[in-house]
């Protein structure tokens, strides 16, 4: 099978350590470097330098109240980020949570748990430009 995601840089915030093995494994299968932050605070320093930045991935429910939705406004006021796709993958009930994150700007939604078939294929397309908005099963 062919690496579809070779050389590619991922940023993810994910607070839930089995979900970042899942990452970790599907991108580096994949052929794509990944870096990690549990939550929001360190979230902007972190993604800086791991510059530069293909794809964002956030969690919108982070630990100590943290907000996926807030962070995603963060980065969009950093100009250095501005082309950069950020998408939601979230357990977060997904008719109210495509609605908010389409309204604020997102490149997309996928529902937790992730298919590991098509999650690949999923992020190939969102960073060639498509929208993709996945409520799961």
């Amino acid at each position: 099978m062919p690496m579809q995601l070779r050389g590619k840089r991922i940023f993810v915030v994910e607070d839930n350590m089995d979900n970042r093995v899942v990452y970790q494994l599907i991108f580096t299968r994949e052929g794509a470097m990944v870096d990690f932050e549990r939550w929001g605070p360190g979230a902007i320093s972190q993604l800086k330098r791991f510059r530069p930045v293909d794809l964002i991935i956030l969690d919108l429910m982070l630990a100590r109240g943290a907000s996926g939705y807030a962070l995603f406004q963060d980065i969009r006021a950093l100009p250095e980020f501005d082309d950069v796709p950020i998408i939601a993958v979230s357990s977060a009930d997904p008719g109210e949570a495509i609605y908010r994150t389409r309204a604020l700007g997102f490149s997309g939604y996928i529902a937790k748990p992730i298919d590991h078939h098509l999650f690949p294929e999923q992020i190939q397309r969102i960073m060639q430009g498509e929208f993709v908005w996945h409520e799961g099963q």
